[in-house]
């Protein structure tokens, strides 16, 4: 007994390898399409508890290793002490891991209940579960199991219908196919109807994929071209906020953006709080920043810090400004979705915890998405964790955005996976919307992203550069765009009608 136990810590512990791996930096994505199996085998014929807490371990594996970098930014850049620092992720990790253990328990509860041995019932439970993560407690949809394939083209294609939780669903599709080849191996049977089933929705996906592919790049070439002119600075994080250094900033993006003139953009975009003050109050740098755009002869957008007296009070905000080739200001955006406890408290008048690093404080969400407008066009902007969020990303091109910019500071993260990780899930926002982003980074990773999710312009991390592309302008409003996560809510509904009946049928029984 003591020897399956063993057996069991190490298939869930496995499981939880695999997923790492999976994600970038080590990007084996192939590893997801089968990563799940050994926690399936753990759990078969197990109790609900017993279920829960294999669930819970592979959970808190995987996200340990994909999220270790949560304190290179709280402790070498928030200045939190380490003990802190590493009880804090310890505390995300539990957290996130619960959606890990509810996910085996509820698998085993509907199997005890109702007797399923569908292959669909993983899915199902996996996306709704997903979901959740995506808005529970403001939300955190990191490492959703769709994003490790940004690299495998054809098959994301159908995020423009179905959105990222439509691909996890086929990814844990084939994890519970193959894991029920394996249990009827012994029995010398085969699974004909499961395989039959989850090798056509593969081919449904990848025939979609490479039909969708096709037909969105020569629309791209159709759309009328935009010159962008993306800054990378490379400010350390540790002189950002020196008062000092402020000027000396200024004249780095100064110097990079006349680099970046000489390919005659029309747009110019700076990083995430690329002006480290006040933009609004600093009279001596105004005229510094306002003559760029008129020496570049092209629109500059950069982040700024802001403030709004309001009701007598003072809020500040994460914003995005847009500067005319003139020096006229042409529009603000105030990041709506905040990171918790980097820039703002939450229950913040109840609890004094503070907030985790220099120049960031308590800032206050903005209200609406706002669309800046060029002569060419509009474009939305998502401000660092933003991009993560499908559904406000959808939000500005539903609204007519032609296509998205999103502006980021990934110094806190250091030389981590943490800066891959958020630029790949960056690529599945274009293929949803179908439109192209350009994204700036302080530190890196500034880049291109085309329709379809390729990434076809990077530079290096931790390096200043002055990235030159052009991109086009598209006018298409997908299904993903129109209507949302439907996919994802038809899987919920049909996991709480299914636990409704399980509940119901575990009663009568009783």
């Amino acid at each position: 007994m003591e020897g399956m136990k063993k057996r069991d810590l190490l298939l869930s512990f496995l499981s939880g390898i695999l997923l790492i791996l999976s994600f970038p930096n080590f990007d084996l994505e192939f590893l997801v399409w089968f990563a799940l199996v050994p926690l399936f085998y753990v759990i078969e014929g197990k109790g609900l508890w017993s279920s829960f807490k294999y669930g819970f371990l592979a959970g808190f594996i995987s996200f340990l290793g994909i999220l270790y970098w949560i304190i290179v930014a709280i402790h070498n850049y928030g200045n939190v002490p380490l003990i802190p620092s590493v009880l804090i992720l310890l505390l995300l990790v539990g957290y996130l891991s619960l959606f890990f253990a509810t996910f085996t328990f509820l698998y085993r509860f509907i199997q005890m209940r109702l007797g399923w041995e569908t292959i669909l019932l993983a899915p199902l439970l996996w996306v709704s579960l997903e979901y959740l993560r995506s808005f529970f407690l403001t939300g955190f949809p990191w490492a959703s199991l769709g994003y490790s394939q940004y690299s495998n083209l054809p098959f994301i294609q159908m995020a423009d219908i179905a959105g990222i939780y439509g691909l996890s669903f086929v990814i844990l599709l084939v994890n519970a196919s193959l894991y029920r080849v394996i249990l009827q191996w012994s029995e010398k049977t085969f699974p004909l109807r499961e395989v039959g089933l989850t090798v056509l929705l593969l081919l449904v996906f990848l025939i979609y994929g490479y039909l969708r592919m096709g037909a969105v790049d020569r629309q791209a070439l159709l759309d009328p071209p935009l010159k962008i002119g993306l800054v990378q600075g490379n400010i350390d994080q540790s002189i950002k906020w020196d008062e000092s250094f402020q000027k000396e900033t200024l004249k780095i993006y100064e110097r990079l953006s006349l680099k970046v003139a000489e390919g005659k953009p029309n747009l110019v975009i700076w990083p995430e709080t690329a002006t480290p003050f006040f933009f609004q109050d600093a009279k001596e740098f105004q005229p510094l920043v306002l003559d760029i755009p008129k020496s570049t002869n092209a629109f500059l957008l950069f982040g700024t810090p802001s403030y709004k007296i309001e009701r007598g009070k003072v809020n500040h905000y994460n914003s995005a400004i847009l500067v005319s080739p003139s020096g006229e200001l042409k529009g603000k955006y105030d990041k709506i979705h905040l990171v918790p406890y980097g820039e703002y408290v939450p229950l913040g008048e109840y609890l004094s915890l503070g907030s985790l690093g220099e120049g960031i404080g308590n800032f206050k969400s903005g209200k609406e998405t706002f669309n800046f407008t060029l002569p060419q066009g509009k474009f939305g902007v998502l401000i660092c964790f933003e991009i993560i969020f499908p559904d406000l990303c959808r939000g500005f091109v539903k609204e007519g955005a032609n296509f998205l910019v999103t502006i980021t500071n990934d110094a806190w993260f250091g030389r981590t996976s943490a800066p891959r990780q958020h630029l790949t899930m960056a690529t599945f926002r274009a293929i949803e919307n179908r439109v192209f982003i350009a994204r700036a980074a302080n530190t890196g990773i500034s880049a291109f992203i085309d329709p379809v999710g390729r990434i076809f312009k990077q530079k290096g991390i931790f390096t200043e550069e002055a990235i030159n592309g052009t991109i086009g302008l598209s006018k298409v409003k997908t299904f993903y765009t129109l209507y949302g996560d439907v996919f994802a809510l038809f899987c919920s509904t049909f996991s709480i009608v299914l636990l409704g009946y399980a509940f119901i049928q575990g009663r009568r029984k009783g």
